[in-house]
């Protein structure tokens, strides 16, 4: 058999292989012999039938089979042996002239080939790494929540300028039905709550959601609506009031604190204000991370160039999956995955040049890790390590978590290396600064 490469362009490849009758004949002939006492032609007992007639009912069959298994193994062999880091899998080509009866056999399978690219983490950039702090308002304001949450709720008859009414936001054009409580100070303009003042158990009040809050993004929570659509909603929604109180604050007390976070570990007012600060800092720094690992992806793909089989993966993609894909149907589907795939080679290619490697210890420290938080928002706080250890080895056992898991210490990994090797500018901002900028505004 002759095998040889024929480069197209950079990234894809055919490979055409020869297959002459040496290559398969004996195999053929040892399949014919097997077949022969089971082989069931009218006017012959079974196993007496002639070889001729054997080869000539079952011979074409057999010899395609066989030939495909030859094809199949040495493309195998041959991808591992040239080294060739695909994307996606060979692809046969078609030939009309193409026929099983020939002297020699040329089957040939385009390949799209992983780009070969500089990855260079350090490059000169724009990006911000936000230290978010949780200002006196902020806190004053969770201090607050915090006693309502734990005070006594007052049923009341009427909505009152003090009330926290609790009912349904609905939309039925745009799909919006969630039900929340609103006060107040929920609103920018403190008289749409007016709106609400006197009203009972039952009534419905309608608003428009255009300048409903300070912050539009509010809408997200309020309404479930994703953020694409919060900049530019503006239509009428309506509320039905299915509860009214007010609320009894709790005091704050050696008893709330306890309740709040173990006994002892808060004492004072000031104590469960820099609690407070502490936890919420802790959360405002993970979803800083999170941004800092996206814009760095943004800037990477961007600013790391290089070419992608497009044609070949097109094609390919109309042949996975349980549903077969149109070319039409192809092309968006490409479009579509095209920025996630060239971020894919660019982890890997950062992974690879940092030589940075996923280890079972690295899985297992980060799952325990990750077992001991849940554990603690449950109030088990101080779980033994047989308890720890059991839950992870049950989670490990699972290969979809497994993969989950991995891809978050992928990210981890990939997160300090870009905050190393990015050298972003560090910026002091407030949790309200920090959404305005996620959100370029």
């Amino acid at each position: 058999m002759d095998i040889k490469r024929v480069a197209i362009d950079a990234v894809t490849e055919t490979i055409v292989m020869t297959v002459v009758h040496m290559d398969y004949k004996g195999q053929v002939a040892k399949r014919i012999n097997e077949k022969m006492p089971l082989a069931t032609v009218k006017g012959f007992r079974k196993g007496a039938v002639p070889k001729d007639l054997v080869e000539k009912q079952y011979g074409k069959a057999i010899k395609q089979e066989e030939i495909q298994k030859v094809v199949d193994l040495a493309l195998e062999r041959f991808v591992q042996s040239e080294r060739l880091n695909l994307l996606g899998t060979p692809l046969p080509k078609v030939d009309e002239h193409f026929s099983w009866d020939a002297e020699e056999l040329v089957f040939e399978y385009e390949i799209g080939l992983v780009p070969n690219f500089e990855l260079d983490l350090e490059a000169k950039n724009n990006i911000v790494k936000y230290v978010v702090s949780a200002d006196d308002k902020m806190i004053e304001g969770q201090v607050e929540r915090i006693q309502k949450q734990f005070g006594t709720a007052i049923p009341q008859e009427v909505v009152a300028a003090d009330s926290d009414v609790t009912g349904t936001f609905t939309n039925e054009e745009k799909g919006i039905n969630n039900a929340t409580t609103i006060a107040a100070d929920l609103f920018k303009d403190k008289a749409t709550f007016d709106l609400f003042v006197g009203k009972k158990v039952g009534d419905v009040v309608t608003v428009n959601t255009k300048d409903l809050f300070e912050d539009v993004h509010q809408l997200m929570d309020v309404l479930k609506v994703s953020h694409d659509e919060v900049h530019e909603l503006a239509v009428d929604v309506n509320f039905t009031i299915e509860a009214i109180n007010t609320a009894e604050l709790a005091e704050l007390n050696q008893e709330l604190f306890d309740k709040l976070f173990g006994a002892g570990t808060v004492s004072s007012l000031e104590e469960l204000k820099a609690k407070i600060k502490e936890d919420a800092e802790t959360q405002f720094a993970q979803q800083a991370d999170q941004k800092l690992l996206g814009d760095v992806t943004e800037f990477l793909i961007e600013s790391t160039k290089f070419d992608l089989p497009a044609e070949f993966l097109k094609k390919w993609l109309q042949t996975v999956g349980e549903k077969k894909l149109s070319p039409e149907e192809a092309e968006v589907e490409y479009v579509r995955s095209e920025k996630g795939l060239r971020f894919q080679l660019i982890e890997g290619r950062a992974l690879a040049q940092s030589d940075i490697k996923i280890t079972f210890e690295d899985l297992k420290t980060f799952t325990t890790k990750n077992i001991r938080q849940q554990m603690a928002q449950f109030g088990q706080t101080n779980p033994t390590d047989e308890e720890v250890q059991g839950i992870v080895a049950r989670v490990l056992s699972n290969q979809d978590e497994v993969k989950r898991l991995s891809d978050q210490v992928v990210a981890e990994k990939l997160l300090e290396l870009f905050k190393e090797k990015a050298n972003p500018t560090t910026k002091e901002v407030t949790y309200d600064e920090f959404i305005a900028a996620s959100y370029g505004e």
